[in-house]
């Protein structure tokens, strides 16, 4: 059967209208610019604790290891940021999403030490709103890339868009676009993502550690670097491999960190800008009944 020219052009003109409906009709990705109402180029940072560290200032942390909703929502209105530790304790995902459910908009910005870095994992923090993941033991690139993969959205990285309390404690209405979308517009921008290295293959690679794009900031593990190294940290040969540590993160261009807050002074400070404990940001001193900080020493 043959087409005559008026069948071909109402064929033609099907198949572009058809192909048209299909291009309009794809949903929107997170972290692209497909939303009709642009965001102002001022748009605050909500992740408090990243937006002082980049403007050069120190930030600490307390540690929170167990479910106990009360004494967070008093220790974290004092600090930069809660360590939520995940590598060396029981707490479950539920658990620091109730934590962060009983007081949303407290001062310090949730962060989750992780035990590796899973997209599992990752994903799951994300989702219950933290905006900092904290990765161990990093000795090679391989894992930091793994940070950062699952920790921002497309097209930069590749998280998944899932449901979870992220929009609701980080999503705002005022911008002229829904929560949701919100979110998923500057949630890149607010995650930090934070290396440790804690061994001397660690300390071997830094550089190139430091250098995988995505990966904000690079802290030692002060007590596991003296353990894998056999170095005390008063060995002269300990704070020679902090010192290729910092030198290697600086040159990529990267914050550099100690968990143990003692050096944030000092002769083997070494520029560093993220601890684990330390200082209260207002003075506040933390009471024997709600709980005293924990530090990595």
């Amino acid at each position: 059967m043959k087409l005559t020219a008026i069948k071909i052009s109402t064929v033609f003109i099907c198949f572009i209208g058809l192909t048209s409906f299909l291009a309009f009709a794809k949903p929107p990705q997170p972290g692209q610019a497909q939303a009709t109402v642009p965001l102002p180029k001022d748009v605050p940072m909500y992740n408090l604790a990243k937006a002082k560290l980049f403007s050069g200032k120190q930030i600490f942390s307390f540690t929170q290891d167990t479910f106990d909703p009360a004494g967070y929502c008093e220790k974290a209105k004092h600090y930069d940021y809660t360590w939520f530790e995940m590598q060396h304790s029981v707490l479950e995902f539920r658990d620091i999403q109730a934590m962060l459910a009983a007081c949303p908009h407290v001062h310090a910005t949730p962060m989750i030490r992780l035990p590796d870095a899973q997209e599992m994992r990752i994903q799951h923090a994300t989702d219950i709103g933290v905006l900092g993941v904290i990765v161990p033991t990093v000795d090679d690139v391989d894992r930091a890339r793994e940070a950062v993969k699952w920790s921002r959205y497309p097209p930069f990285a590749r998280r998944s868009t899932g449901a979870g309390l992220a929009v609701t404690l980080w999503g705002d209405n005022t911008f002229g676009v829904p929560p949701r979308e919100f979110y998923a517009r500057t949630a890149n921008d607010n995650i930090l993502v934070v290396i440790m290295i804690e061994t001397p293959t660690g300390v071997a690679n830094a550089y190139d550690i430091a250098s995988v794009p995505g990966v904000d900031a690079v802290i030692i593990g002060n007590n596991d670097m003296s353990v894998f190294s056999g170095f005390a940290q008063t060995d002269d040969r300990y704070h020679a491999l902090i010192q290729k540590v910092h030198d290697d993160v600086l040159r990529a261009g990267k914050i550099f960190g100690q968990a143990n807050n003692k050096y944030a002074t000092g002769p083997f400070s070494k520029d560093s800008y993220m601890f684990q404990g330390g200082p209260s940001y207002d003075g506040w001193k933390p009471s024997e009944a709600n709980g005293v900080p924990k530090n990595e020493q």
